[in-house]
This record gives C-alpha cells, structure tokens and sequence, in this order.
C-alpha cells in the first residue's frame, strides 16, 4: 500500500526576505490563538457549574506580645525625650522627639542590677578567655592558675568595702539636703545660743505697727475680721471717710483711705471733669476751678482714694545742698 500523498508545507518554497516575513506573521497568529479574553474565562466557570459560595476572608492572626519577668510598660516617647535631654546637655543641641524617631506606643523595659564584667587570662599563653571556658588559642581548659581581672576580694577587703559603704551612708544622712517646707501650721522659732551660755536670742522679725479703725457711729473698734466686710460688728455701720484711723497716714493718703465710702463730714477731693484740675478739700458745689473758671457740678468726679509719696521737706533739701556744698570746697 502506498502512503498518501502529503501536502507540501505552506512557506517552504519562499526564501530571502520573503521567508522572514512569513515566520513573523505565523508567530503573531500563534500569540492571538493562544491570547483570551479576561471576561470570558471568569464567566465561563461560573455559568457551568451555576452560582459559587465565597467564605470570607481568614482573620489576620493576632501578634501574641511576648511576656518578660520584671518587665514594665512605659510610654516611647518618655525613653526618646530622655535620650534627646542627654544628647542636648552633652553636645548643646536643641532636639524635638518627635522630629527624631515615632513616639507612639509603648514599650518594655527591665531593670537588671549592676554586674561587674570579669575577664579571665591564660596562663600559658596569655590569650584571654572567651564565653567558654576553654582558650581559643592553645585549648587550654581554665583553672585556677589563670589570672582574673579583677582578682577575687579576700573577706577582710569586703568586709572593710562594707564598712566604708556604711560611713558613706550616715555622712550623706548626715549632709542630707534641706527640703523646704510651706507648711505654717506649727509656728517656727529661729534662736541663736547666746554668749557665754546666756539666753538664747530669739528673732522676732521687724516691728510693724498696729492699725486700728474705730466706727464713727458707735465709737466701737472694727475688728480685723470685719476689715474685710468693712462694716462694724456692734451697729453694721458701713466704714466711711469719717471713721478714725489710728496712726494717722493723712500725708500719705491724702484723697481718702482705701476701700472707704465718702463720709458724711468729709465728702473727699474732687477734680474738674473739663481740666481734670483737682478742687480743694470739702469744697461745696458752685465753687469756681482755679484753672478754667468752671463751676463744680455734680458730673466733677471724686478723687479716687490712693498712695500718694508726700513732697521733701524743703529743710532737708537745704541742708544736703549745703553738705554737697562743703564737700566740693573741700576736694578743691
């Protein structure tokens, strides 16, 4: 039986350019074969095997924080600024944490006491000892002949270490710093012994003078409590201008005492509400302002009650022109 005739391939008699060309356009066939569309692949599956249940997604497995003995929790940013306090005493330097490192969260922190490192020497080959116990270099297993750094204390030495430690400790109680107290419930006495085993002197402070007010109405004396009510206690009478005050401060408060209503006997100073120009004492309405002629009204506002530093005494400035006096013919 004879085969049957094949067909000759298509592309096999070109040849040159021809040929290059008829290979480019087979394999840009071969790519649109093999290229599908996305929506028909996502849509075939589902209209075969009908609708499909989705589960939801898993849950993110939650990052078990591991647990440390002695270990507390405190806030980053307290570490950062004390990191940034450190860096700015030691180098003068202005830093903000938060332009430094993330300061959210919090973080560990254990407190371990303080441990003295101890190094260990071969002593055949004076190559120090590392984590084990046998020499890097010529695998000698350590013993006692090996030096330590630093060597063992004896018991005499710990035992002097401790008693130094103690008198280090009573001297600092000792020289313990004074920690001021504003509590002035307890009265506080500050004495110095006196000479020759005498009595001891007690600081009183600076004299200050009592001043006392006494009610017009009644003649009773208002009491410290009430001066803040500045009303009397025996007839509730409100303190006026015309209360006495006990010493006289006349020269220093010369419109009138704080806090005081104008009294019926002296009604205080009034100024001139066009020139601002001060009237004389208990002056009666109509009378003329010494600077514009204006006649005193009811509108003329009193005199506000304040301190007033009196005028030197024209005596004394004589007498010191004349001392500066005496001392320029003196230096001359």
């Amino acid at each position: 039986m004879s085969s049957p005739a094949t067909a000759p391939k298509e592309g096999k008699d070109k040849k040159g350019m021809g040929k290059v060309l008829y290979r480019m356009k087979t394999v840009f066939r071969k790519g649109e074969g093999l290229r599908k569309p996305r929506g028909d692949t996502a849509a075939a599956p589902a209209s075969a095997s009908g609708p499909v249940l989705t589960s939801p997604p898993p849950a993110a497995p939650v990052k078990k924080v591991p647990e440390y003995e002695g270990a507390t929790k405190i806030p980053r940013i307290q570490i950062h600024e004390e990191r940034a306090r450190k860096l700015g005493a030691k180098f003068g330097l202005e830093i903000k944490p938060s332009e430094w490192h993330t300061t959210e969260g919090d973080v560990l922190r254990v407190d371990k006491p303080v441990r003295m490192r101890v190094h260990r020497e071969c002593h055949r080959c004076k190559t120090q000892f590392g984590a084990g116990n046998q020499c890097p270099n010529c695998q000698h297993t350590r013993c006692k002949q090996c030096v330590r750094n630093p060597v063992r204390r004896t018991e005499a030495e710990k035992q002097a270490n401790r008693e130094r430690r103690e008198a280090l400790i009573q001297k600092h109680k000792a020289m313990a710093p004074i920690i001021p107290s504003y509590d002035y419930s307890q009265k506080i006495d500050l004495k110095r012994t006196g000479k020759a085993g005498g009595q001891d002197l007690v600081y009183k402070g600076r004299p200050r003078m009592r001043v006392r007010r006494h009610c017009h109405v009644c003649s009773s004396l208002i009491s410290p409590a009430a001066k803040q009510a500045r009303t009397c206690d025996k007839c509730g009478h409100r303190r006026c201008g015309d209360c006495p005050r006990n010493p006289d401060a006349k020269q220093k408060y010369p419109y009138g005492y704080p806090n005081d209503e104008p009294g019926p006997n002296s009604k205080g100073v009034h100024a001139c509400h066009e020139c601002k120009k001060k009237f004389l004492p208990n002056v009666v309405d109509g009378h003329e302002c010494p600077n514009c002629s204006h006649k005193k009204c009811s509108e003329c506002p009193r005199v506000k009650p304040r301190k007033v530093e009196p005028k030197p005494d024209p005596e004394v400035l004589e007498s010191l022109r004349l001392r500066i006096a005496d001392m320029k013919t003196s230096d001359s």
